[in-house]
């Protein structure tokens, strides 16, 4: 049958004019629609109120985490949450990540190592041990802040026990990619790598390091000259020594008010009742122990992460919420099984506005992927997930829901693979389902979405077993649906 003239029955005949999914794949010709599958049931309650009570019965502590390989819309959710919130933490990554939020009059903010509850005045904002900090970085993003009206003075903290991010981290980044040639990460070339390498061999450089800067130059050396050894391309000299000491010495009398130790300051804020709300940067997909590795970040942005990167302990964290998109993307190399490559990725990538915060680069596209989905859930014990981006799915016909992997053989895999060999040849089933062809970024009340909006929804529960809380439907504060 040519997938140029498929026709498929729902209720009524739906035309699809392009081959939706991968060449290897499969296609389970059933939408569920019982009660318990997929039926939609009208809620009487208001759907604002019961969702705002449930922000504000979130525990203690509580975690936005991302779920799929990044990029799913992290920074809006905790933007919204932030104002019942005390303290908002960022516990990895470094600048890699890129969070995008709006404020009230919708103006677009765009932050990498400033946690997304700067926008709420009354929040502080911790970035902790976990995280790699470029200062250089960090101190231009609180700068444009400040040239916009949002306040960051007395309001950010940064961990005297988190490593430091050089410059010569991101031109190391940059040469590691040139000699992988043909088997390149796709990073985002901000030294991230570089920098968790220097502090897993232990030579790294701590914020508390800027505090002596009588030892502060002999260690900078011994960084500078291990680089300088591992590559050719790293031209190493004593002058580059000298000018990054005194722009350190500059970096760090401007630090200084914002060092802390946040070891104490988060685990005093637990006994005292604050609210603590962690953001997450990267997703689980791109752990470096449970993502598709090695096309993987070098932290752990799993529900793990929280403790070690705050020093918090678990039974102190509550609830956890999961952040995915209603399709699927990712940026640089590394397995895509539900990856399309053809009009509907693009379609998706030009409708999703589907390009790098931090990097630019476009987005690969693909369908949601319910077995990857289901193994983030199983590692971080999320509470409740935030279904994102619902209204670029708006203009399909008809939407595909990748259920099942199968070996080249046909036997279904009963978990997510580790072995990439495997995982990058899988042949995928889909489930299919009607899509709703209307407008729906002006909808607020779950109840006034389209059924076959809301079928998917509750579609995309019953498979992973985790209930969907929030729902994105356009990128301002206000476009949310509480469920």
């Amino acid at each position: 049958m040519s997938f140029s003239s498929l026709r498929l029955s729902f209720q009524s005949n739906v035309f699809l004019p392009i081959k939706p999914e991968p060449q290897q794949s499969n296609i389970i010709f059933n939408v569920h629609a019982s009660a318990k599958t997929g039926s939609v049931v009208e809620s009487r309650e208001s759907d604002s109120s019961a969702g705002l009570s449930r922000i504000k019965s979130l525990s203690q502590v509580s975690g936005v985490l991302g779920s799929q390989w990044g990029d799913e819309g992290k920074g809006k959710l905790v933007d919204i949450l932030a104002k019942n919130f005390d303290i908002v933490a960022r516990c990895q990554g470094g600048a890699n990540a890129g969070h995008m939020v709006y404020n009230s009059e919708g103006k677009k903010f765009s932050l990498h190592l400033v946690p997304s509850g700067i926008l709420n005045e009354e929040t502080m904002c911790v970035i902790g041990n976990g995280v790699v900090v470029h200062l250089p970085g960090l101190f231009q993003e609180i700068d444009g802040l400040e040239s916009d009206g949002v306040s960051c003075q007395g309001r950010i903290l940064v961990s005297d026990r988190a490593h430091l991010l050089f410059d010569f981290h991101q031109e190391v980044d940059g040469l590691r990619e040139i000699e992988l040639a043909k088997s390149f990460i796709g990073t985002t070339k901000r030294g991230i790598g570089p920098a968790y390498s220097s502090k897993v061999i232990r030579n790294g450089i701590r914020v508390s390091d800027l505090r002596h800067m009588d030892t502060f130059p002999e260690k900078l050396d011994a960084l500078l000259s291990d680089a300088s050894s591992r590559f050719e391309g790293f031209h190493y000299s004593p002058e580059m020594l000298r000018n990054q000491v005194e722009q350190y010495k500059r970096f760090a009398e401007r630090l200084e008010p914002l060092i802390t130790d946040t070891v104490h300051f988060m685990n005093d804020a637990i006994s005292r009742k604050k609210k603590i709300l962690v953001e997450g940067g990267q997703a689980t997909m791109l752990d470096i122990d449970f993502g598709t590795y090695p096309f993987v970040t070098s932290s752990n942005p799993s529900a793990g992460g929280i403790c070690a990167g705050l020093g918090i302990a678990p039974r102190a964290i509550g609830d956890l919420i999961g952040v995915v998109k209603a399709y699927t993307t990712r940026v640089g190399s590394g397995p895509f099984p539900t990856e399309l490559l053809n009009k509907c990725g693009d379609l998706l990538r030009s409708v999703g506005h589907e390009f790098g915060t931090t990097t630019g680069r476009p987005r690969r596209c693909g369908w949601l992927d319910i077995v990857a989905l289901k193994y983030c859930c199983q590692i971080n014990g999320f509470s409740s997930l935030n279904l994102t981006k619902l209204d670029v799915l708006s203009s399909l016909p008809e939407i595909r829901l990748g259920v099942l992997y199968k070996q080249v053989d046909g036997t279904p895999l009963q978990s997510f693979p580790a072995d990439l060999h495997v995982l990058e040849q899988v042949k995928v089933d889909y489930e299919v389902m009607p899509g709703w062809q209307c407008d729906i970024s002006s909808i607020r009340e779950y109840s006034e979405l389209p059924k076959a909006a809301r079928r998917y929804i509750e579609r995309i529960e019953e498979l992973v077993g985790v209930p969907i809380h929030y729902i994105g439907i356009g990128p301002g504060r206000d476009a949310l649906i509480f469920k």
